[in-house]
C-alpha cells in the first residue's frame, strides 16, 4: 500500500511511538511492585505519588516541546484534538462586554443582535470543526471573501461586535496559506480576536512560529497530522486571554479542561513536535522534490488552488471527465482522497472547492493527494504513474 493522505492523518513517527511505551505498561515489573525507575508507566499523572510525579514531569517535559512551535508569550492547553480545542475557543471565547459564557445562558440574547454573545467571522473554507461549531454557538456568522486561487480577502469587512475571527493557517483540502498576520491585525483594530487552525501547518512550515502564526490569539492543532498520535491536541492561548471551559471536573489544564491526561499521548506528541523542529528543514526539501516530480508528471492534471501561496505537500487536482470512484477501485493500493468530499463518507460536494468557483462535475473530478516525511520518492512517482494511466483509460 502506498499511502498518499497525509492531510487525513500522519503516519507515527517512530521516535513518538518509541517516547509513548514507558508511559503504557510498568516496566516488565509486577504490579504490586512500584520500587523501579521504569515503573511508572501506568500512573495518573495528576496523583501526588512518586509514580504520579514522574507522569505529571513527563506531561509538563511534553508541554514545553509542543509549545516550542508557536509564538512565545501563551501556553498551551491539552485536548484530545484540534476539534476539542476548536470548540473551547468559539464556545469559551471572552465575548466584548468581558463576559465568557454568553453561548451557554439559556439564549438570553439569542446571539441575534450582536450583543452578549457577539459575532464571528469565519473563513468560508474552514474545516468543519470551526464552521459547524461557529453555527452551533449561537453567534450571528459572517464570511471572509475567498478568491479562485483559495486565499481569503484580508480586506473582508469586520462587522460591528465582532469578537472572533477564525482563519486556518493552511487549508486542509487545497493547502492555500493564509494572510493569518494581516488579518491578526485587522481584527485586533476592530476589537476582536483571532483563532488560528493550524492543524495542516504547524511543524512543517518553513518559518519562525511568529511569523506562521502572526498575531493569532489562539491556535488549535492535533498531534496526528504532525507525526503523533491520535486522541491528542492542543489548543494555544496568547497571555491574556481567558475562556470559560466547556469539560468540568477536576480542574486539570488550568480549569480550562477537566479529565485525566493520558502521559504516553502527551509525550508522543512532544516527541512529535520536538522532530518536526530539528527535521523542518529536510522534510521540506523532501516534499519540495516531491512536489516537483508530481508537478512534472501530472502537468495535464488542473491544479486547485494557488500554486505558490500552499504548502506543497498537498496536491489538489482536477481531470474533466474522471470517475473518482472508479480510479479508487482501479488503484485499490493506493490510497488518497476524493476532492470531491468534504469529510470522509459525507458524500457531499466540497464546499472549498465550491468556494473557488469549480461546478459540480469538475469537483467530482477532483483528487487530493497527500505526501511527507515517511514517503519514498520512488514509489511515489510510481503510484502518479499507475493513477494517470487508470485516468488515462477512462477516457478512451
Amino acid at each position: 500500500m502506498i499511502y498518499l493522505d497525509y492531510q487525513a492523518t500522519t503516519p507515527l513517527a517512530p521516535e513518538a511511538r518509541e517516547a509513548m511505551l514507558r508511559w503504557l505498561d510498568v516496566g516488565g515489573l509486577d504490579v504490586g511492585r512500584l520500587d523501579g525507575p521504569d515503573a511508572v508507566g501506568f500512573a495518573n499523572p495528576h496523583s501526588a505519588h512518586r509514580p504520579g510525579r514522574a507522569a505529571a514531569a513527563a506531561v509538563e517535559v511534553a508541554r514545553d516541546q509542543v509549545a516550542a512551535l508557536f509564538p512565545p508569550g501563551g501556553r498551551v492547553i491539552f485536548t484530545s484534538g484540534a476539534t476539542e480545542a476548536i470548540n473551547l475557543a468559539i464556545m469559551g471565547r471572552p465575548r466584548r462586554d468581558g463576559s465568557r459564557d454568553g453561548a451557554r445562558d439559556g439564549g438570553r440574547d439569542g446571539g441575534r443582535d450582536g450583543g452578549r454573545d457577539g459575532r464571528l467571522l469565519v473563513s468560508p473554507i474552514e474545516h468543519a470543526a470551526v464552521l459547524d461549531t461557529a453555527r452551533a454557538s449561537g453567534a450571528p456568522v459572517d464570511f471572509l471573501g475567498v478568491d479562485g486561487e483559495g486565499l481569503v480577502d484580508p480586506a473582508s469587512a469586520i462587522a460591528p461586535g465582532t469578537d472572533l475571527v477564525c482563519l486556518m493557517q493552511v487549508n486542509n483540502e487545497i493547502g492555500t496559506i493564509q494572510p493569518v498576520a494581516e488579518m491578526a491585525t485587522r481584527a485586533h483594530a476592530a476589537g476582536a480576536l483571532l483563532l488560528c487552525d493550524g492543524s495542516q501547518g504547524a511543524g512543517k512550515l518553513e518559518a519562525r512560529a511568529h511569523e506562521l502564526f502572526g498575531g493569532a490569539d489562539m491556535i488549535a492543532i492535533s498531534a496526528h497530522k504532525l507525526y503523533g498520535p491520535k486522541g491528542i491536541g492542543a489548543l494555544w492561548l496568547r497571555d491574556g486571554v481567558a475562556l470559560t471551559p466547556l469539560i468540568h471536573g477536576g480542574g486539570q489544564e488550568g480549569g480550562l479542561r477537566s479529565g485525566t491526561l493520558s502521559p504516553a499521548l502527551c509525550a508522543g506528541f512532544g516527541a512529535a513536535a520536538a522532530l518536526c523542529i530539528s527535521q523542518r528543514e529536510n522534510d521540506a526539501a523532501h516534499v519540495e522534490n516531491l512536489w516537483t516530480i508530481a508537478r512534472a508528471m501530472l502537468p495535464h492534471w488542473r491544479l486547485n488552488g494557488s500554486a505558490s501561496q500552499r504548502w506543497h505537500g498537498n496536491l489538489n487536482l482536477t481531470l474533466p471527465g474522471l470517475d473518482v470512484a472508479r480510479l479508487m477501485s482501479d488503484c485499490r493500493d493506493i490510497a488518497f482522497s476524493a476532492g470531491s468530499a468534504c469529510a470522509s463518507g459525507s458524500g457531499r460536494p466540497s464546499h472549498v472547492l465550491r468556494a473557488l468557483g469549480l461546478a459540480t462535475p469538475a469537483i467530482k473530478s477532483s483528487i487530493r493527494l497527500g505526501f511527507g516525511r515517511y514517503t519514498d520518492a520512488g514509489e511515489f512517482a510510481g503510484a502518479l504513474k499507475r493513477l494517470d494511466a487508470a485516468a488515462a483509460d477512462q477516457m478512451i
